[in-house]
């Protein structure tokens, strides 16, 4: 008796096997990190050029910056350095990014993964060492503060650090480190004993009066420092209120602490936004490192 036989049909998926098919997904898959990668590191580098002109245009002309700001109190010694370097190192970070990426350069990847993970590295350790030092920190913070109180406009030629402080209390409203009895101890605030002790204007309470001399006297007073004859000010030139005026009240110390204690959601948020973005270029450039060659001579051998 004759036996029909019915085929049998595998229900199993079938895959393409065709080596040169799965060899075009690969290179698609690298050119589009490829180019990704040169696009973000164009961003970085273009933003890294706009800190580099800002830093450069306070080194150069800082009062037109001042009036271009509004603000009265600003550390121009230090920023202007800050973000010079800042901005040099942004982008000279993003054109290896983007060269490595575009021309499939092996050891510009290479060294763009290393500075990445070098500053990585270095977030991470200061991480630790604030977390772990902050006892220590606090107290160092403090005797620099001190010490800059103490020593308020006494170097006309050194006044960076002086800035910065007026810019802190004036942005953190606030006047001493503990107190504005703080300022008690500054040589060239010092007043007779028959006349009250003087703070800086940075201690200026604006919100307790409509008065807005005190903001003149040190925008003017600012203003004359940044001319070309800084270097012949005299005491008279310090801007200065009574302590008895509207002032800030509350030491820095406690503005400082409150800041932290509204602003620490922010601030870790911004942390970890950095450190994944920099291990996300991190991964893409090593994996695109370590398969350029490998794909691309797979290639070659099928074509």
């Amino acid at each position: 008796m004759d036996t029909c036989e019915e085929p049998i049909v595998s229900l199993a998926p079938t895959y393409s096997k065709d080596p040169q098919a799965k060899m075009s997904a690969q290179e698609s898959c690298l050119s589009l990190i490829k180019y990704f990668l040169f696009v973000f590191n164009l961003f970085f580098f273009v933003l890294g050029g706009l800190i580099f002109c800002f830093g450069t245009w306070i080194l150069i002309d800082k009062t037109s910056f001042v009036s271009f700001v509004g603000l009265s109190f600003v550390p121009l010694q230090t920023w202007s350095k800050v973000l010079a370097v800042s901005g040099v190192l942004t982008m000279a970070l993003a054109l290896l990014g983007c060269v490595g990426a575009l021309k499939e350069l092996r050891c510009l990847l290479g060294l763009y993964f290393g500075m990445l993970l070098l500053l990585f590295a270095i977030q991470i350790t200061l991480g630790i060492l604030i977390s772990t030092q902050r006892v220590r920190l606090e107290r160092r913070v403090q005797e620099l503060v001190l010490r800059t109180i103490q020593s308020y406009r006494t170097n006309p030629d050194e006044t960076a650090a002086e800035e910065s402080w007026d810019y802190a209390q004036f942005q953190l409203r606030c006047c001493g480190w503990q107190s504005p009895r703080d300022w008690n101890k500054a040589q060239m605030l010092k007043a007779n004993e028959s006349e009250e002790p003087f703070v800086p204007c940075s201690c200026y309470n604006s919100t307790a009066t409509n008065d807005s001399t005190g903001f003149d006297k040190l925008f003017f007073s600012q203003l004359s420092r940044l001319g070309p004859r800084a270097k012949l000010r005299q005491t008279a030139d310090i801007c200065a209120l009574p302590a008895k005026a509207h002032i800030y009240r509350e030491g820095c110390a406690q503005s400082l602490q409150k800041w932290l204690h509204n602003n620490i959601i922010s601030i870790v948020g911004i942390c970890l936004g950095v450190g994944l973005l920099e291990l996300g270029f991190m991964t893409l450039s090593i994996f695109l490192c370590r398969n350029l060659d490998h794909v691309y001579d797979r290639l070659a051998r099928y074509r």
